[in-house]
């Protein structure tokens, strides 16, 4: 069986045919994040070390750590800070550094700037998993010696210097020169986890047609893991969780391993909550003066107000199940195990003593 290992300083995480579905947290990116970006900008990590934790708690094994920023503000003092090769090397080494501060969980290091690739695996302690590589000519050359100098698994992105095929059979294609260029430097095919390329559902019919049986003949024809941008399936579209829930099963069945994805469902915040209030007041319901935010959101089924474990990670561990890569069903029953109230666990222990 084909197993891609993936390490931190004291975790092991594995991506294989035989192992539980693996989630790559995706909350770590600047790229169309306003505010992280600007947080970051300012040396303000917190948010990335929230975003860590977060996702861990909701059961991510692998977190990608991208450094894709330019700093905005400080273009004015240094036009350096307007070019990704200036800013990404620098803010990688200190993401790594702080996310490996506060978690043991395995990374993904994550970058389209060859400099912040190797000061993230320098930073890096284990083996992490490189984002990416893809076909294109100058893409192969710089990141390959990089995947052996580390020893580190890559995933490889199935477009080359003529862009993303619609053409999955293209695609595939794709995928198996990067495998074979990456034995040349005598990296096996168990260190490479192809991506396919998912296309949107609502702008191609049979995108998820097309990346289940590119998963399919990827593991049987080339014998790689696989991953994927989940959320792309459900772009542009309404109720994009639904689709989500559906395609990553699905994909799962097809020979899917692993997927890059936000495994949190973000927190109710206080103007939804505020709007709501008002929308139940102006239909004549009296709520009690005392009734706190998380009961309010609870009872009306709006979330929570912390961050928790999204949708897609329930459909994620239910095929997991479905599929016996969930000794016993012991992951799914801990999932949905009710959480203990503080004060109830002792006050349970001490009535089980005093029996």
């Amino acid at each position: 069986m084909t197993r891609t290992i993936v390490e931190s300083k004291t975790k092991t995480a594995i991506i294989g045919f035989d192992q539980p579905f693996c989630v790559i947290g995706e909350r770590i990116n600047p790229t169309g994040r306003k505010i992280l970006a600007a947080e970051l900008e300012a040396g303000d990590f917190s948010r990335v070390e929230a975003d860590a934790l977060a996702q861990v708690a909701a059961g991510a094994n692998i977190l990608d750590i991208n450094s894709g920023a330019v700093f905005s503000n400080k273009m004015a003092e240094d036009p350096r800070y307007a070019d990704n090769n200036f800013v990404e090397p620098p803010l990688m080494k200190e993401m790594v550094e702080r996310v490996q501060a506060i978690t043991d969980c395995p990374l993904c290091i994550d970058s389209s700037v060859p400099g912040a690739l190797e000061n993230g695996l320098a930073a890096a302690e284990g083996r992490p998993l490189l984002n990416s590589v893809t076909g294109e000519e100058e893409r192969l050359e710089l990141v390959l010696p990089l995947v052996k100098k580390y020893n580190v698994p890559v995933v490889a992105i199935s477009n080359d210097d003529t862009g993303i095929s619609e053409d999955p059979d293209v695609r595939f294609a794709v995928a198996k020169k990067i495998v074979e260029r990456a034995a040349d430097f005598g990296i096996p095919a168990h260190d490479i986890v192809v991506d396919p390329l998912v296309m949107p559902i609502g702008a191609m019919g049979t995108a998820g047609l097309q990346v289940f049986t590119l998963v399919r003949r990827l593991r049987e024809e080339l014998g790689v893991n696989t991953t994927c941008g989940a959320s792309n399936i459900s772009f542009g579209l309404p109720n994009r969780h639904g689709i989500n829930n559906a395609f990553l099963p699905m994909a799962m069945t097809a020979g899917m391993t692993s997927a890059i994805m936000n495994p949190v469902a973000l927190p109710i915040g206080p103007k939804k909550i505020a709007e709501k209030k008002a929308e139940i007041e102006a239909a004549g319901i009296i709520l009690p003066a005392d009734i706190d935010d998380e009961t309010f959101v609870t009872l009306f089924g709006m979330g929570s107000t912390k961050p928790r474990a999204g949708s897609e990670m329930e459909a994620i561990r239910a095929a997991n199940f479905l599929t016996n890569n969930d000794d016993g069903g012991a992951a799914w029953i801990k999932f949905n195990r009710a959480p203990v109230k503080e004060g109830e666990g002792r006050e349970r222990r001490g009535r089980r003593r005093r029996a």
